[in-house]
């Protein structure tokens, strides 16, 4: 993942590639070529909150190395229903000419995770692996950023494919050495189908500026990507919580 600070943070409640090679850039409205790209706009709003994601949570015990099993496979049990909500509704808003730019990559991010659920835990992991409430609120947020024009799932795009192709792939390789996790359980961060990921990074970032340009309201977009990494945090605070010794789950994943 790539602002509100941890003091500053509320507590939020319930309430692709193409087939065949990149996305070919889109003329973009000609008022809106003088305005900051949405990129760089979510990354400015959403950096500090980026920095606490990796200080809080699950996600700091991954990055030091102190994570289990457990707690990496709980983390992507409750993932895989926002991959879900993000991937139904760009597919569901591929027609518009603000998100065609976005749903013509197939990144299929939701179908690599339940391939690593079952590499990691069986075929059961659905009954063995609890989805937790601040999985479930997080995947309920991005539905709710699919409807009407959907724009805010902009945001969303940027804080989870833009994080898999930049720090998912370090994470990658530690996960490798310090859970001993083999290819067949690390699908998530493969993009087998790409040659270079260093170019698809570069034009998702501007398919992702391509269709901020659309946006009637960017800042409700740059907004909605504080309330992903807000989201983020809550669902990394909820695993690592969920995870203690000699539970069910830690058995069924070690």
């Amino acid at each position: 993942m790539t602002g509100l600070g941890s003091q500053g943070r509320r507590r939020l409640t319930r309430r692709s590639l193409p087939a065949n090679g990149f996305a070919e850039p889109k003329e973009t409205p000609a008022d809106d070529l003088s305005l900051p790209g949405v990129v760089t706009a979510l990354y400015l709003r959403t950096k500090a909150l980026h920095a606490e994601a990796e200080r809080t949570g699950i996600i700091r015990s991954l990055l030091r190395g102190e994570a289990s099993r457990a707690g990496y496979v709980l983390l992507l049990r409750n993932l895989l229903p926002a991959y879900r909500a993000m991937e139904h509704g760009l597919e569901r808003h591929g027609g518009s000419p603000g998100l065609e730019s976005l749903s013509r990559y197939r990144l299929g991010r939701a179908r690599a995770i339940e391939s690593d659920l079952v590499a990691l835990c069986g075929e059961r992991w659905m009954e063995d692996v609890p989805l937790l409430a601040a999985g479930e609120i997080y995947a309920e947020r991005i539905a709710h950023a699919a409807e009407g024009n959907g724009m805010r799932l902009i945001a969303h795009a940027y804080t989870r494919y833009l994080g898999d192709l930049s720090g998912g792939q370090i994470l990658q390789r530690l996960l490798a050495r310090t859970l001993e996790l083999c290819p067949s359980e690390l699908a998530f961060y493969e993009f087998s189908h790409v040659p270079d990921l260093d170019l698809l990074k570069a034009d998702y970032r501007r398919a992702l500026d391509q269709a901020g340009a659309f946006a009637p309201d960017q800042q409700a977009v740059v907004e909605e990507g504080a309330i992903a990494f807000s989201m983020n945090i809550d669902l990394s605070c909820a695993v690592e919580a969920t995870l203690p010794r000699g539970s069910a789950l830690v058995a069924a994943a070690e």
